[in-house]
């Protein structure tokens, strides 16, 4: 029985000490495995498809970075892009050009300036749609012209009206929309004698039908919501008012923004998760900050910057507080699983710094004199890294190439 005992624990000790000079070796030659590493890439920051790659690239947080300053031509200009607006082209009406030299460098790799020939070769024979407010349509503005390098847009449809919008790149069968939703849920303005009161009842369980029963046949969606939030709203629940925004009523219970945004988002997103007919990328595009200094958009507020802000002059917290939310929401949809992908366009951080991309004071000599669009962004501008980014984001998902 000893004589067991001793020739086991002889055992250990050999098999211990192979075991120690194996773990040796292997941190000699590969150290790395070993180190902690100051800052893990944010899980949205690589999609389900691409995890376990060995690509720093595809597993790069774009998200996180600065701007660096860098003389270089504008994507495209006005005899490039026939559809530029004219509320967003600051170069006619005099803003000073300079806050086109400015690259988007995240922490970890280089954001590859957006190639109009890859993005269509991407989306061949598919169709993108752009759900949202108007700085949704600033997005797609942005893109239009970006892909007008390369192939000039059809306009197939528009509608003035309900703000909808069609165009088709005959060489690649590629079809883009633009559909306007202020709230992507349910909205319905009160009137006071046939005149709109800027004040809205909100249905936020439901979804705003304008681009809900639009979209069959849609491979990507890219989705956003924010701005018409800021001002008093009613919001409802299973048809019951549950509260209201910026509101002073003592009978009601205030809801703050954040929650009224967040509200909206898991609807919209749920929505899509639901939608058995849908095979979609629905990409959530984050809170673009505004830069009003002095006041607000109707009360002399302005935007007269001529460079980035400092880095330290970050967003208040209300406003990262809704970037915050939109992850959360984003998270918990891809969290309950199915078949559908959904990916993150944060854009929030790379825009906050941005005063001096808006149109300011110059969009007064075609519409609202006497106003300043510190919300909205110019083209050309710092507006087109959100398709910098868009690009980079759609190869991550493999399945949709």
């Amino acid at each position: 029985m000893m004589t067991t005992v001793v020739r086991n624990s002889e055992f250990f000790l050999l098999w211990l000490l192979m075991l120690s000079s194996t773990f040796t070796l292997f941190f000699m030659f590969f150290p790395q495995a070993f180190l902690v590493k100051h800052k893990e890439v944010p899980p949205l920051a690589v999609p389900v498809g691409q995890q376990g790659k060995d690509d720093t690239q595809a597993r790069c947080d774009l998200f996180t970075g600065k701007w660096v300053r860098e003389l270089r031509e504008p994507a495209y200009n006005s005899s490039t892009c026939l559809t530029l607006s004219e509320l967003k082209n600051c170069e006619r009406y005099g803003k000073d050009q300079d806050f086109l030299n400015w690259r988007w460098k995240p922490d970890d790799c280089d954001l590859h300036r957006f190639d109009p020939e890859e993005f269509l070769h991407i989306v061949n024979s598919k169709t993108m749609m752009f759900v949202g407010d108007s700085l949704s349509r600033n997005h797609m503005d942005s893109l239009l012209c970006l892909l007008s390098k390369v192939e000039k847009p059809i306009n197939v449809y528009k509608d003035e009206e309900e703000k909808t919008y069609t165009w088709y790149f005959k060489s690649s069968n590629f079809t883009l929309k633009n559909i306007f939703s202020k709230f992507l849920v349910q909205g319905k303005e009160r009137t006071i004698n046939g005149t709109g009161t800027g004040v809205f009842d909100l249905q936020m369980d439901k979804t705003d039908i304008e681009w809900a029963n639009k979209l069959d046949r849609t491979d990507y969606i890219v989705m956003s919501n924010d701005h018409w939030f800021f001002r008093k709203n009613y919001l409802h629940e299973n048809g019951k008012l549950i509260g209201c925004t910026f509101c002073t009523e003592t009978n009601l219970t205030e809801i703050n923004l954040n929650t009224a945004i967040k509200k909206a988002t898991r609807t919209a997103l749920k929505f899509i998760r639901n939608n058995e007919k849908l095979k979609t990328l629905t990409l959530l595009r984050t809170f673009s900050p505004a830069h009003f200094e002095g006041g607000t958009w109707d009360n002399g507020g302005y935007c007269n910057r001529t460079r980035p802000l400092e880095s330290e002059k970050r967003l208040n917290e209300i406003e990262w507080e809704i970037r915050k939310g939109q992850v959360e929401e984003l998270e918990r949809v891809r969290g309950e699983g199915g078949v559908k992908e959904f990916g993150l366009l944060d854009v929030t951080e790379c825009m906050m710094v941005r005063a001096d991309g808006h149109p300011g004071t110059h969009w007064n000599n075609v519409w609202m004199k006497g106003f300043s669009d510190c919300v909205h962004w110019c083209l050309p501008g710092a507006v087109d890294v959100w398709n910098d980014m868009l690009l980079q984001v759609m190869k991550r998902f493999s399945s949709f190439h």
